[in-house]
């Protein structure tokens, strides 16, 4: 997150999946630029959760960029994630410059 912040970007914090769903489901379409999905997550996870983001009734649902960030770094995983709906595949540890880059790339590429 505070890499993140250093960078100039406004960051919004959940601890599991199923308040991931939530936050996107109860703010405006358009809120967020993009959702960086931990897939090991409590409650509901990442793989879960991106599914129940994309399957939302709402204009932004199928646009909105979600990044996934897992420690999972198998070509399998990858594909897994990218399945799900996920627009990228993360592995970590990451450079905060492969996230930033990643990051202006995919959200440059939604709108």
């Amino acid at each position: 997150q505070i890499l993140l912040t250093d960078e100039g970007a406004t960051v919004t914090v959940v601890t599991d999946g199923k308040q991931a769903v939530e936050i996107v489901q109860n703010n405006p379409p358009d809120t967020f630029d993009a959702v960086l999905m931990d897939i090991m997550m409590p409650v509901m996870n990442g793989i879960d959760a991106t599914k129940t983001i994309r399957s939302l009734n709402r204009p932004d649902a199928k646009a909105l960029p979600i990044i996934a960030m897992t420690a999972n770094a198998f070509y399998e995983d990858a594909q897994k994630c990218l399945a799900a709906g996920m627009n990228a595949h993360l592995a970590k540890p990451f450079q905060v410059e492969e996230l930033v880059d990643t990051l202006n790339r995919i959200i440059a590429g939604s709108r």
